[in-house]
C-alpha cells in the first residue's frame, strides 16, 4: 500500500479532468451540439465568464479550453494579485501577439474580487482583442462584473454537481490505479458513499478531498492492526469532512436567494417550507438579527392587521434573541416564523402605503383644511385655525361628519381592509361608521 512519487500531488488535482468528455454534471453547456461544442468546432473563443458554485469544475473547464486553441494560457487570482501584475501580463500578451502571432487566453479565478478600477485596467485590452478573457466566479456576474466587461462577454453557468456525478466521480477516483486510490485497493462501507455525497454538497473538491483524508485514516488504521479491513465506513468521513459547511456568501447572491424563499414560503403560509430556508441560514452563519428585521418587516407587509399580535411576536422574536444569543435564541427566531407562516394574511398596509406616497408625489404640499389646523395664538383663530372643529368625543360613538383630506382629495380612500383574520372584523367596522357618517352628513 505504498503511494507513487507522482501520486504526492492532492487527490483532486490529480483526477482533474483532461478532457470536455471527462467532466461530469454540466450537460447543460457540453455534449454534442452544446454551446461550448459549437465554439470549440468554429476555432473561435470569445471572452467567457464561468458562474458556479464551488467545486463545478470553472477552472478545469477553462484549461481545456485554453488546450484546444494554441494561445499561451495564463492562470491569474484575483485573491492573490492585483493591477500591477495585470500590467505585467498585457506586456507578455503584446509581445506573443508581435512576435509569434500568438493569442493569449487570460484566466482570472474569482474575478468578483476585482473592484471596478481594476476591471476597468483590462477592458480596453479585451475589447480589442489584445487576450480573450476567461472569468471564474461563484457570485451573480449581473452583480460582482461591471457592465461594458459582462458585455463583452459570454455567460456559462456551471450547476452545482448532482448527486449522481458526485459517487461517478469519487468512486472513479477510488478505482483509479493511476491518478487516484486504486492503488489502495480501498472500498466504501455500506453508505459511506452516500454520506460522502452529501457531505460534499455538490462540491467535487471538498468531496475528493474529504476522500483523501479519510483514505489516509483507513491506512494509518491498517498499520497499527493487521484485523482491519480495508474499507472507508461512515466514521471515517465524518473524521474526514468534521463538519459540513454549507454554500453561503452573507453579501453574496445566496444571502438573497435564501432570504427571498424564507419570505415566500411564509406568505404562502408554509411552515415547513419557512423552517427549512429559516435554519439553513442560520446553519450557513447568516446575522439571526438580520433574520429578525426582516421577520418584523414580513409581519406589516404581508400580515399587518389581519393578526395585529404578529408584529408583537416578531419584536419579542428579536428581544428573545438578544437576551439569551446562541443556540438556545434559534428557537424563539423558529416560533415567530412559525406563528407568521400560519396567519392570517393581508396585504392591505403595504399596498396602503404605496397608493398614500404616490398620492403625495403627484399632488405636492396640499393645504391642511382649516378646522384641522393648530391656533395656539390669537392671530390664528383670527384667521379660522380649528374653526368648525368637531371633538369626536363629544359626539354619539365618538364619530363625527367632517372631512380629514385636503378638499381636492376628499373623496379619496386608500385603506382597503381585507376579509382575513381580523381585518374582516376592521372592513366590518368601517362599512357600519360610514353609513352612519353618511346618515349624519344629510
Amino acid at each position: 500500500m505504498t503511494t507513487s512519487p507522482e501520486q504526492q500531488q492532492p487527490l483532486a488535482e490529480r483526477m482533474r479532468p483532461q478532457s470536455l468528455q471527462e467532466i461530469k454534471g454540466q450537460d447543460n453547456i457540453l455534449g454534442k451540439g452544446k454551446l461550448l461544442d459549437s465554439m470549440l468546432d468554429t476555432g473561435i473563443l470569445p471572452s467567457l465568464i464561468l458562474w458556479g458554485p464551488p467545486g463545478s469544475g470553472k477552472t478545469t473547464l477553462a484549461r481545456i479550453l485554453a488546450r484546444s486553441t494554441a494561445a499561451d494560457f495564463v492562470y491569474f487570482s484575483a485573491v492573490l494579485s492585483g493591477v500591477k501584475e495585470v500590467r505585467k501580463i498585457v506586456a507578455h500578451a503584446e509581445t506573443l501577439k508581435n512576435t509569434e502571432q500568438r493569442g493569449t487566453i487570460f484566466f482570472i479565478d474569482e474575478i468578483h474580487r476585482f473592484n471596478k478600477s481594476q476591471q476597468d485596467a483590462f477592458l480596453p485590452h479585451v475589447e480589442n482583442g489584445l487576450f480573450t478573457l476567461i472569468g471564474a466566479t461563484t457570485e451573480n456576474p449581473s452583480f460582482q462584473i461591471i457592465a461594458p466587461l459582462l458585455s463583452r462577454c459570454r455567460v456559462l453557468t456551471l450547476n452545482s454537481l448532482s448527486p449522481e456525478a458526485l459517487a461517478d466521480i469519487l468512486t472513479r477516483a477510488l478505482e483509479d490505479r493511476n491518478s487516484g486510490l486504486g492503488l489502495l485497493e480501498l472500498s466504501f462501507a455500506e453508505n459511506a458513499l452516500e454520506l460522502l455525497i452529501t457531505l460534499a454538497d455538490g462540491d467535487a473538491r471538498r468531496g475528493l478531498n474529504s476522500l483523501e483524508i479519510a483514505a489516509s485514516l483507513v491506512r494509518h488504521r491498517l498499520k497499527s492492526t493487521t484485523d482491519s479491513p480495508a474499507i472507508i465506513n461512515r466514521e471515517d468521513i465524518t473524521e474526514a469532512c468534521q463538519q459540513s459547511t454549507l454554500r453561503y456568501d452573507k453579501s453574496g447572491e445566496e444571502h438573497y436567494n435564501l432570504i427571498s424563499a424564507l419570505h415566500k414560503s411564509l406568505r404562502d403560509s408554509d411552515p415547513d417550507g419557512s423552517l427549512y430556508w429559516l435554519y439553513r441560514m442560520l446553519e450557513s452563519g447568516e446575522d439571526p438579527l438580520f433574520i429578525c428585521r426582516r421577520l418584523i418587516r414580513f409581519a406589516s407587509e404581508d400580515i399587518g392587521l389581519a393578526d395585529p399580535q404578529a408584529l408583537v411576536h416578531t419584536i419579542s422574536c428579536r428581544d428573545a434573541y438578544h437576551t439569551i444569543g446562541l443556540p438556545e435564541g434559534k428557537l424563539a427566531i423558529a416560533q415567530a416564523v412559525v406563528y407568521l407562516a400560519t396567519a392570517a394574511k393581508s396585504n392591505s398596509l403595504y399596498k396602503t402605503e404605496k397608493g398614500v406616497i404616490k398620492t403625495i408625489r403627484q399632488t405636492g404640499s396640499l393645504p391642511v383644511p382649516l378646522h384641522l389646523r393648530n391656533a395656539p395664538t390669537a392671530l390664528m383663530k383670527e384667521m379660522n385655525y380649528g374653526k368648525g372643529y368637531q371633538y369626536a368625543h363629544d359626539s354619539e360613538q365618538a364619530l363625527v361628519a367632517q372631512d380629514h383630506l385636503p378638499e381636492s382629495l376628499n373623496k379619496k380612500r386608500f385603506y382597503e381592509p381585507s376579509t382575513r383574520g381580523y381585518e374582516a372584523t376592521i372592513k366590518d367596522r368601517l362599512q357600519k361608521w360610514r353609513i352612519i357618517l353618511q346618515k349624519r352628513k344629510k
